[in-house]
C-alpha cells in the first residue's frame, strides 16, 4: 500500500472521525455511566480477562456506529461525482479501494488499541495476575471492528443514497439485539422451576459478549476460532462490494459472508459451558494453611487467611467434628439460574457475593461463620432475601453465643430487618437444652446444604418445605 496515498486518506477521509468516535463513546459510557463494569472484582479495571471482556461488550453499541461511519465513507465517491471518472482509469480496482480501507482500519484499530492501553494501566495497579488470555478477546474485538467498518463503505459505494448510512447502521444495531435475544437465546428451565435462557451459537455472532458476572469466565478457543472466520468472510465481503461494478459482481461478493457464516457455525460450540469457561490459570489455588483464594486475587490472601482461621476455629468449636476443616475461594463457572456449589467440609466464598463484598477483619470472619453454618441457595444470577439470611443470622449469633450484626454490603435497614427476624429465634434456640440445639442446628443444615427444605423454619422447630 502507498504510503503517501494512506496519509492522506487519514486527514481527509472519515477514518479518524470513526476511530475517535469509538475512542470518546467508549471511555464516556465506562467513566460516566456507573454500572456493574465498575465494581466488584469482575470491574473492567480489576483484571485483564474482564477488561478485554467488557470492552467486546461495548461493541453493542459501539459497531452499528462504525458500520454506519464506514457506509458514510463508501459515498464519497458518489458525493464527489466521481465514479465514471474512477472507471475510466486503467487502475486495478483494489488498488483504489485498499487505502480508504486501510486508513478506516487503522484508526479503528489504534483506538481499541488506546482503549485496551487505558484500561491496562488500571488494572496493572489492581492485580499482579498477568497473563495473555485476553489478547484474543481483543484481537477479535478490534476486527470486528475493522469489519463493520469495510462492510459498510461496501455497502455504502453499491447502494449510493444518503440514507444508507443511518438505514444500515439502524439495521447494524437491530442486528445485535436480535443476536443477543431472543434467536440468540435457548429457554432451558432452572432449579426451582422458572425458566432461563442460555446463549447459542448465534449469539456468538455477535461482535458483543456478554455481561461479565465472573472474573474467572474466558472465551473458549473454538469460539475465538468461530468469530475469527465470520468477520473474515464480513471483512472479504465488504472489500469486494467495494470494488465491484457489475450488479452480478456484487451479488457474487456476498459469498465470503455466507462462508464464513457457515464455517464459523460448524466451529463454534453449541454447549453454553463451553463457550463461557473458566481460566484454569486464574482459578489455580494459593494458599496459606486451610485458607485457599484463587491465583487471580493471591495479593488478597493475607486479608482472608486470619479472618478464615478464626471462623473455622468457631465453627469446630460449636460443631466439633461436624465443622468443616477449609475455607476456599468459590471459582466454579456456572450457568445463570444453576444452584451454586456447598460443602460440609469446606467454607465456599465469593469476593462479590453480597455476604462477602467489602467485608474485613471481624466482619469477614463472621461472614464465613455464617456461610459455613448455612449456605444460600439463591441460584447463580439471582438476588434473594427471607429464610436463608435469617437462618445464617441465627445461627452466627448461635455459634458466637451473643447477638451480633449481621454482615454483607445490604443497607443498614436490610441488615436491620434480618437481625430482627433472627434474634427471636436465636433467644429461643439457647433456652432449650444442648441436645435440641445441636438436633435444630443439623436440621437447618441439612436443608442449607440440600437445598430441598427451609433452613429458618427448620431452626424454629417446623419441618421446611
Amino acid at each position: 500500500m502507498n504510503v503517501p496515498v494512506l496519509r492522506t486518506e487519514l486527514r481527509r477521509s472519515t477514518a479518524p472521525w470513526a476511530g475517535a468516535v469509538v475512542l470518546t463513546g467508549a471511555l464516556a459510557f465506562l467513566y460516566l455511566i456507573d454500572g456493574s463494569w465498575r465494581h466488584g472484582s469482575t470491574a473492567w479495571t480489576a483484571q485483564w480477562t474482564s477488561l478485554a471482556l467488557w470492552l467486546r461488550g461495548l461493541l453493542f453499541y459501539l459497531w452499528p456506529i462504525t458500520v454506519g461511519l464506514g457506509a458514510l465513507q463508501g459515498l464519497r465517491d458518489h458525493r464527489s461525482r466521481m465514479p465514471e471518472l474512477l472507471s475510466s482509469i486503467p487502475r486495478p480496482a483494489w488498488q483504489r479501494a485498499a487505502p480508504p480501507a486501510g486508513a478506516s482500519a487503522l484508526a479503528l484499530t489504534c483506538a481499541f488499541a488506546l482503549l485496551v492501553l487505558v484500561g491496562g494501566v488500571q488494572v496493572v495497579a489492581h492485580t499482579d495476575y498477568t497473563h495473555l488470555g485476553w489478547l484474543p478477546i481483543s484481537l477479535v474485538g478490534a476486527l470486528s471492528l475493522v469489519a463493520g467498518a469495510v462492510l459498510g463503505m461496501g455497502v455504502g459505494r453499491a447502494l449510493p443514497s444518503v440514507l444508507t448510512p443511518p438505514v444500515l447502521g439502524m439495521a447494524a444495531f437491530a442486528l445485535t439485539v436480535l443476536m443477543n435475544a431472543s434467536p440468540g437465546r435457548t429457554e432451558t428451565t432452572g432449579p426451582d422451576g422458572f425458566p432461563t435462557f442460555e446463549p447459542n451459537r448465534v449469539s456468538l455472532l455477535s461482535p458483543a459478549v456478554e455481561e461479565v458476572r465472573n472474573a474467572f469466565v474466558t472465551l473458549s478457543g473454538s469460539v475465538h476460532l468461530g468469530q475469527t472466520l465470520w468477520l473474515l468472510g464480513l471483512t472479504a465481503t465488504g472489500f469486494a462490494l467495494l470494488i465491484a461494478a457489475a450488479p452480478r459482481t456484487r451479488l457474487l461478493a456476498v459469498t465470503p459472508a455466507l462462508a464464513g457464516a457457515v464455517l464459523a457455525l460448524l466451529v463454534l460450540p453449541a454447549d453454553p459451558q463451553r463457550m463461557y469457561v473458566a481460566d484454569e490459570g486464574a482459578v489455580a489455588p494459593v494458599c496459606d494453611g486451610p485458607v485457599c483464594v484463587a491465583r487471580l486475587h493471591r495479593e488478597r490472601l493475607a486479608e482472608v487467611a486470619g479472618p478464615g482461621k478464626e471462623a473455622l476455629r468457631l465453627l469446630h468449636r460449636a460443631l466439633g467434628e461436624d465443622a468443616p476443616a477449609a475455607v476456599r475461594e468459590n471459582t466454579s463457572v456456572q450457568l445463570s439460574g444453576t444452584t451454586p456449589p456447598r460443602s460440609r467440609k469446606t467454607v465456599l466464598f465469593g469476593f462479590d457475593e453480597d455476604l462477602f463484598s467489602g467485608t474485613k477483619g471481624k466482619d469477614l470472619t463472621r461472614a464465613l461463620v455464617a456461610q459455613g453454618m448455612a449456605p444460600e441457595c439463591t441460584p447463580v444470577g439471582w438476588s434473594g432475601f427471607g429464610g436463608d439470611q435469617f437462618a445464617q443470622a441465627a445461627a452466627l449469633d448461635w455459634v458466637l453465643g451473643r447477638p451480633v450484626t449481621f454482615p454483607g454490603t445490604g443497607s443498614e435497614g436490610l441488615r436491620h430487618d434480618i437481625d430482627a427476624e433472627a434474634r427471636p429465634v436465636w433467644r429461643k434456640l439457647r433456652a432449650l437444652p444442648r441436645d435440641e440445639q445441636l438436633s435444630r442446628i443439623e436440621a437447618m443444615r441439612a436443608a442449607a446444604f440440600s437445598c430441598e427444605g427451609d433452613p429458618f423454619d427448620a431452626l424454629k422447630g417446623g419441618a421446611g418445605r
